[in-house]
C-alpha cells in the first residue's frame, strides 16, 4: 500500500476523530454555558461555576467548536458539512495553526486540569487536523 493510498484512508478516520473530539469540547462548553460545575477545566481553573460573562463565551466557544467540526468533515469530503471549499479549505489550516496555540495556553494554565487534560487533547487535535489538511481534497462527484 502506496502512501497516497494510506492518505487516502487516514484523512476520513483522521476527520471523524477530530469531529468527534471537536464535539466533544462544544459538549463541555455548552455545559459550563449551562452552569454545570466544571469551571475548574476551563477558563484558568479559578473557580468551579463561571459567573455570566464566562458562561456566554463558552456558549460562543462551543459555537465555534461545532464549526471546527463542520470545517473537518468538509475537507474530508463528508457531505454533511454545508460550507463552501474555499472556506472548508482555509479553516482547515487556521485550526491546524490554532491548536499548538492552544495547546500552550493550556499547558501554560494555572488549572491542572487544563494542563493535563485539555494541552494533550489540543496536540492529538493538531495532528488530526494536519492529516486531514494534508489530504488530497476529495474530487466532487465521487
Amino acid at each position: 500500500m502506496g502512501t497516497s493510498t494510506m492518505n487516502l484512508l487516514a484523512a476520513p478516520k483522521s476527520a471523524i476523530a477530530a469531529a468527534v473530539g471537536f464535539l466533544a469540547i462544544a459538549a463541555f462548553q455548552l455545559s459550563l454555558a449551562a452552569g454545570a460545575p466544571l469551571g475548574r477545566a476551563a477558563w484558568g481553573g479559578t473557580r468551579a461555576h463561571l459567573p455570566v460573562g464566562l458562561r456566554v463565551g463558552s456558549a460562543f466557544a462551543a459555537g465555534v467548536w461545532v464549526l471546527a467540526a463542520l470545517i473537518v468533515l468538509g475537507r474530508a469530503g463528508f457531505r454533511i458539512s454545508p460550507l463552501p471549499a474555499v472556506f472548508v479549505r482555509w479553516g482547515m489550516w487556521i485550526l491546524v495553526g490554532l491548536q499548538p496555540l492552544a495547546a500552550i495556553v493550556n499547558f501554560a494554565s494555572p488549572s491542572g486540569w487544563e494542563r493535563f487534560l485539555w494541552g494533550p487533547v489540543a496536540l492529538v487535535q493538531m495532528v488530526l487536523c494536519l492529516v486531514v489538511a494534508r489530504s488530497r481534497p476529495p474530487v466532487e462527484g465521487d
